[in-house]
């Protein structure tokens, strides 16, 4: 069992769409890092193409203010990705 914490637990399996990006070779390598990481610690490669849509997910779900702007009835992305991950709505990391 791995004592390491990271922020964004297991990756859950979601339909996609493909979104193009372009980001600076610094945040490339921080990117394969944490995915390299991330992939220890849970027991599963993952690369850093698979992992920025739920990064990006999981900082949307944080943002209170997004979430307050984000019309009624509609798919929040708090919710879908807080019921994902099983996560109580804090700032605290998910247990490993």
């Amino acid at each position: 069992m791995s004592t390491i914490t990271l922020r964004l637990g297991p990756l859950p399996r979601t339909d996609t769409v493909k979104l193009t990006i372009t980001v600076s070779v610094g945040l490339k390598a921080m990117l394969d890092r944490y995915a390299a990481l991330h992939g220890q610690v849970h027991g599963e490669p993952v690369d850093a193409v698979s992992i920025v849509p739920h990064m990006l997910e999981a900082f949307m779900a944080r943002d209170r203010e997004f979430q307050k702007r984000s019309p009624r009835g509609t798919p929040r992305a708090a919710a879908v990705a807080l019921d994902q991950a099983g996560a109580d709505g804090s700032d605290r990391p998910p247990a490993v």
